[in-house]
């Protein structure tokens, strides 16, 4: 189902990185060592932010990566 707060994700599994893009600031956030259980279960996810909250907010190391502004 989409999102109203996420608008992509992206996984690396050989990284274990996750990335995420927002909707309403436009911003990508990469979250670190992500295991491969937890994105299947994000993806599945029928309400994606109140996962995201729930068990990857604030749960991983993060790093802001980019903004829709500067994507291209």
């Amino acid at each position: 189902m989409p999102s109203t707060s996420i608008r992509k994700t992206e996984y690396d599994p050989d990284r274990r990185t996750l990335s995420v893009w927002f909707v309403a600031s436009g911003k990508c956030y990469q979250f670190e060592d992500v295991p491969p259980e937890t994105f299947a279960e994000f993806r599945a996810a029928f309400a994606k932010g109140r996962f995201f909250n729930e068990r990857i907010r604030n749960r991983f190391r993060y790093r802001l990566v980019g903004t829709a502004n500067n994507s291209g």
